[in-house]
């Protein structure tokens, strides 16, 4: 087996970009990654490293490393990673080519831009994002002025929202009108189509898509309007209550929450985030001070929603009626808090009432509410075990049954067992049967992390492929297929030889999973000796092949190929012996054994 063969050849993310990419290599090569995190990172210096606490997750010692020789940063709490322009893409929640751009900035570098296909997608973005703000204004001050918006005005006031409320969240008034705004805007009707602002009727006529709605502007983290939320008002022969912006290009409901622009600063500093079912329950929480809530527009909780708010907090608090999406939703949150590693509590509000009335009535309770809530399933269990005791073997068998089916679609083991004694303890059932019941689950999900091997061949491996992304000259001779047996990093070997050993271009090519190894690699602290490590691999690989060779006829072959593997420890032995050993495996590959 010959060493990996390499592609010259550089395509990727980086060639498709708006900036030329020469430009953006100046810019890499004149960025100190140490200099761009130390502004928002206390990193102190250990060995080759610098070292502090995640900026993307609540923790207490530091797993954050930077390694400024290889441009690179990774967390081994969160698994973030990256370069100076991820750090700020990810910091700043910005897109590459404005990361680019800011770090160009500080650089002094004049950047020139293509005409490539991402340009016009930008263009075209920025041009959607214009007409949204233009609608966000104009329906904002329809509803502050106009007198046919007198009914929605009287309406906002009966909710608590007076006029500074509206204006602080751009609060809008559309006209029970057919196209007023689309005839007042002056927009495009391809604009107006593909925001959700109008729609083409069945005259072939342009009509605006939200007529006689109080408007609510949904905004991006940023702060860019990308679309609209409605809601009729009381007595409205409209069936649909509520009315959202369709998806477009400039919006994804599964991963865009109501009010995060608004309350991400006091999410960070609070660790914690409160999402609500409605727009004005999320500014109810606002004018109770709780500036900390969003919303989802009009769909139910995602993945998507949570991987955004792990960048920002790891504690999420449901203030909704999380009882009601029944035991799928249970098993997603469970997954979740294991997967992102956040705790999900649920708030639980006096007497039902939501949280845009007591906003009104009792905003200590809204706060007590938020301040204390209850874990997931905790609160679940509770729902199902509020009434009266059982008073009948039948019923507190019927009602042990089922707080048991609760409590199993917790995937941990030992909180099982723990809310199973909740269970005994009110339905008067034998704790230790319960318990049984608990472990007998299982559980989808470890409830611990697996012991950790010890330092064996596949941890040479990895020191390997370390090596590879940082010493290419010196380790690449010695690497061949044939000596990696661990699949993850023979299939690092094959993107790193493709690249040449240039991390950016392996990591444009890389599947998720060894782009995650790669940045782990990168910034390692590996001094071995690249041929050291070459010949560890070469010993296992033959003594592998060894163990299996059992042809009696091959005797005197197997005694000269151990004593080569034993000369390889001798500094004196011929050098030609790493070579011979080499050509041993390929021809034992060739005989298909």
């Amino acid at each position: 087996m010959k060493p990996a063969k390499a592609s010259r050849g550089r395509t990727g993310n980086l060639g498709r970009m708006a900036i030329a990419e020469e430009d953006i290599e100046k810019v890499r090569s004149a960025t100190s990654i140490v200099d761009v995190i130390q502004p928002y990172v206390a990193l102190r210096r250990v060995g080759r490293n610098w070292v502090g606490l995640c900026p993307f997750h609540a923790e207490k010692s530091g797993s954050f490393n930077v390694r400024d020789e290889t441009g690179r940063y990774k967390c081994f709490g969160c698994g973030e990673g990256g370069d100076a322009f991820r750090f700020i893409q990810e910091i700043d929640h910005v897109d590459f080519v404005a990361s680019v751009e800011k770090l160009a900035a500080k650089a002094g570098i004049q950047l020139t831009y293509t005409s490539g296909g991402e340009s016009r997608d930008r263009q075209r973005r920025k041009r959607l994002i214009e007409a949204m703000k233009t609608a966000v204004d104009w329906y904002h001050e329809r509803l502050l002025k106009s007198p046919d918006a007198r009914a929605a005005r009287d309406y906002l006031r009966a909710r608590g929202l007076d006029g500074d409320t509206a204006r602080s969240f751009q609060i809008g008034w559309a006209p029970d009108d057919w196209d007023v705004f689309a005839r007042a805007s002056g927009l495009p009707s391809d604009v107006l189509t593909e925001t959700g602002l109008a729609f083409i009727n069945r005259r072939n006529k342009l009509q605006d898509a939200f007529r006689g709605r109080v408007l609510f502007p949904i905004l991006t983290a940023e702060g860019e309007p990308v679309a609209l939320g409605g809601r009729v008002l009381p007595g409205s022969l409209d069936p649909a209550k509520y009315k959202n912006s369709h998806e477009s290009p400039i919006y994804a409901k599964s991963k865009t929450l109501y009010g995060l622009n608004w309350a991400k600063h006091e999410i960070v500093a609070k660790n914690q985030v409160v999402i609500c079912e409605g727009y004005t329950d999320v500014i109810g929480f606002h004018r109770s001070g709780i500036k900390r809530a969003v919303a989802t527009c009009g769909t139910a909780l995602t993945e998507e929603h949570v991987r955004l708010l792990k960048r920002y907090a790891s504690r999420v608090v449901l203030a909704f009626d999380a009882d009601s999406a029944g035991q799928g939703a249970a098993e997603r949150f469970y997954e979740w808090e294991k997967k992102y590693e956040v705790e999900v509590s649920v708030a639980q509000f006096p007497d039902g009432r939501d949280p845009g009335d007591l906003a009104n009535s009792n905003p200590a309770a809204l706060s007590e509410a938020v301040n204390n809530p209850r874990p997931y399933l905790g609160f679940r269990l509770n729902r199902v075990m509020s009434g009266p005791r059982p008073n009948s073997p039948e019923r507190q068998s019927r009602l042990a049954e089922t707080a048991m089916a609760v409590v199993n679609e917790h995937p941990d083991v030992n909180v099982r067992k723990l809310y199973a004694g909740q269970v005994a303890s009110h339905t008067g059932l034998p704790v230790n049967d319960l318990i049984k019941m608990a472990e007998r689950k299982g559980g989808r999900l470890p409830t611990s992390a697996p012991p950790r091997r010890r330092a064996t061949r596949e941890s040479s491996e990895f020191v390997v492929i370390a090596l590879l992304l940082q010493r290419w000259q010196d380790t690449a001779p010695y690497m061949v297929e044939r000596l990696f047996v661990e699949e993850l990093h023979l299939r690092a070997l094959r993107v790193i030889a493709q690249a040449e050993g240039n991390l950016e271009i392996a990591l444009e090519t890389a599947d998720p999973e060894i782009r995650e190894l790669l940045e782990r690699a990168a910034i390692t602290d590996v001094e071995q000796d690249p041929e050291i490590e070459a010949r560890n691999l070469i010993r296992a690989a033959v003594r592998r092949e060894l163990a299996v060779l059992l042809d009696p006829s091959r005797s005197q072959e197997i005694q000269e190929t151990r004593l080569l593997v034993e000369a390889m420890d001798d500094p004196s032995a011929d050098p030609s012996t790493v070579d011979r050993l080499l050509q041993w495996l390929d021809d034992r590959d060739e005989e298909g054994t």
